[in-house]
């Protein structure tokens, strides 16, 4: 979704309390409606439930649960997108027998999980395909009972989400066998999980397929798991940094740092995340606030669908200030959008790893006293228009609740600790954390197999997780010779036909290669959809890509960090393709050298001849020449005789 929107929840943010929400019913099947917050959802409805009574119970059984539990498994999953250029991270998820793929925004403020329905009559244009229940062996769905909301003809749960700005999703609920990955230790699972038949507002034009719900409540994919007793009641999010993108997620325990910084998390305070806020230190210094101003409302909320932070206004003016007065060397400048009134400054630079060495930073200090350290870009984000400008990241928000967006945790490992109500923070560069969690030593899983009461031996296809590196990339220091992909672009308007040379200089800039690398093989038209091969070589001073730069090629296409402007419309990766340099004859390697060569030869040989001819025409004409009258004047010469 675009950015922009995403400062205009905020004037509403955690309003209301929350749609229908399950976190509060004591039932499995409640209708629910869940602040969906990409970078937030306003909550409609509140549910007349005590929610912290059924969640005081909720805890004390699943701690009896954890208990029991030894080492319990968990799901190592990949993070795809940018927070910034997306407003979201998506992960993949494996839906039915055999799975079907989606990549669903991870949202620690939604508590259902749901897709796209095959028989959905209001639907976008999305990732992946729609979800079909038909096509899957194990696909069961949730019978109407008294605990849910029903469909027309009483016969299957129904869930429903209305938002405050305009946007809804409602369905069917389902049960199947979702799988997390190859590269996960859990096993597939069978989840209830949202089947939608309509979408509006921005879940409609989004290029995600849906939502991974997260947060505390009986339809959160979490809980579902915690309530089967296979993960620890814990997960982990970790975020790239600014241009990285990307990071990862585990669902279960993962042993902390020794120097994770921890602050405490009430859960019957609210259904959301929240921390324990004290103050705020700007380059060391304290804010001069009363600490009470992060405890309103809501508290200090943690979320992972909101893209900003967002401060109370007393406390949003005085960071504000003091951020300028440290960076007074800087030049004030108007943000990318003349809509918003950006708190933005030039001549910063474009290294954004000497940032620190400019913008100050920042502490969040936990009513424990332990810190959280904000580096630069915790509370920037790169000005769009004009280059070596970053504008602030936090916003004052109208209400007296403190939100805390991916944004302030980028490159920063946060652990959800749940059975300890508390949770941890701990800054680490998050794209090579991914490494650490996948250990090199962890050999391929056995081939993954679900067992319950109703199923048993449904073998799960091996399917490979999106996050293995692509298996026709050549390993090694073997060099790429040219990288081919194939992409269908869907057009909003059947009338307009996109402009491939604009096309080609997008895909060129997102792809980090010379317009003259990229080139337009071939295409096809079907309806409103276009079928583009597209063709990268090598730079003109080389005959091969590196494998570095490959790889970041190719990554950036399979976790589609390609964005287009809305008026081409979406697109989808259907394959793509790297080869190696072709081997030469010995011509070919040198066809250069001996056609100069030849030309040459031919130039001296030309002129040589040219001479010689010159040389013996002027021979010829100086042989033949006779003085005009010569004959006459001799006789003339004679003497007359007598």
């Amino acid at each position: 979704m675009a950015t922009t929107w995403h400062r205009l929840a905020p004037s509403f943010i955690i309003l209301s309390s929350i749609i229908w929400i399950d976190l509060c019913s004591s039932t499995f099947f409640s209708a629910v409606a869940d602040p969906l917050r990409r970078p937030m959802v306003i909550p409609l409805h509140m549910s007349s439930r005590n929610y912290s009574i059924d969640r005081h119970v909720d805890s004390r059984r699943r701690h009896l649960q954890q208990s029991k539990l030894t080492r319990a498994p968990n799901a190592r999953m990949r993070l795809y997108d940018d927070l910034l250029s997306n407003g979201y991270y998506t992960t993949r998820l494996w839906i039915g027998t055999p799975p079907q793929e989606f990549a669903l925004i991870v949202d620690t403020g939604s508590t259902v999980t749901y897709v796209p329905c095959s028989t959905c009559e209001q639907c976008g244009k999305h990732q992946d395909p729609r979800f079909q229940p038909d096509l899957s062996s194990t696909y069961d769905p949730v019978k109407c009972n008294p605990s849910c909301n029903c469909d027309a003809e009483q016969k299957q749960c129904t869930y429903d989400r209305r938002y405050a700005e305009m946007s809804s999703s409602s369905g069917v609920l389902g049960e199947d066998i979702v799988s997390f990955g190859n590269e996960s230790e859990l096993a597939p699972k069978r989840a209830v999980f949202g089947c939608e038949n309509m979408e509006t507002g921005d879940l409609y034009s989004q290029r995600a397929d849906g939502i991974m719900g997260l947060g505390r409540g009986r339809l959160s994919i979490v809980d579902q798991l915690v309530e089967k007793g296979v993960i620890n009641d814990t997960f982990s999010l970790c975020y790239g940094g600014m241009h990285v993108g990307g990071g990862a997620m585990v669902l279960g325990r993962i042993s902390p740092p020794p120097d994770m910084v921890f602050s405490h998390s009430d859960p019957y305070r609210s259904p959301y995340y929240n921390i324990d806020l004290k103050e705020i230190h700007v380059a060391g210094k304290p804010l001069k606030l009363n600490s009470a101003i992060f405890n309103g409302r809501h508290g200090t909320v943690l979320d992972s669908g909101t893209t900003y932070a967002y401060l109370p206004k007393d406390a949003f003016v005085a960071f504000k200030d003091a951020i300028i007065r440290e960076v007074h060397s800087l030049k004030r400048i108007h943000g990318p959008d003349p809509s918003y009134e950006d708190i933005c400054f030039s001549g910063a630079g474009r290294d954004v790893s000497r940032l620190s060495n400019i913008f100050p930073d920042v502490d969040m200090v936990f009513s424990n006293g332990q810190k959280l350290l904000l580096s630069p870009e915790n509370y920037l984000f790169q000005h769009t228009k004009v280059s070596g400008a970053y504008c602030l990241g936090i916003f004052q928000n109208a209400d007296p609740t403190t939100l805390l967006g991916g944004i302030v945790v980028r490159n920063t490992l946060v652990t959800y600790d749940r059975e300890d109500d508390k949770i941890g923070f701990w800054k680490t560069n998050c794209s090579e954390l991914w490494k650490r969690l996948h250990f090199p030593g962890d050999s391929a899983p056995p081939p993954l197999v679900f067992h319950d009461n109703n199923v048993t031996n449904i073998e799960i296809p091996h399917v490979p997780a999106p996050s293995e590196l692509p298996s026709n990339v050549l390993p090694g220091p073997f060099p790429v010779g040219f990288i081919t992909f194939l992409m269908s672009i869907s057009t909003n308007d059947s009338n307009i036909n996109p402009n491939f040379e604009e096309l080609g200089r997008i895909i060129a800039k997102e792809l980090e290669v010379d317009n003259s690398q990229l080139r337009l093989l071939n295409f096809t038209t079907k309806g409103e959809d276009y079928l583009i091969r597209w063709g990268i070589f090598p730079a003109a001073s080389t005959n091969y890509i590196s494998n570095i730069t490959a790889l970041g090629i190719i990554l950036r296409l399979k976790e589609h960090h390609v964005q287009f402007p809305e008026r081409f419309g979406n697109y989808q990766l259907i394959d793509w393709n790297a080869e190696p340099p072709k081997k030469l004859t010995w011509w070919q390697q040198h066809y250069i050298a001996v056609f100069t060569g030849l030309i040459i030869t031919m130039l001296i040989g030309s002129l040589a001849i040219g001479i010689w001819l010159v040389r013996r025409h002027r021979q010829r004409v100086t042989s033949a020449y006779e003085p005009v009258n010569a004959s006459g004047q001799e006789k003339e010469l004679q003497p007359l005789s007598t």
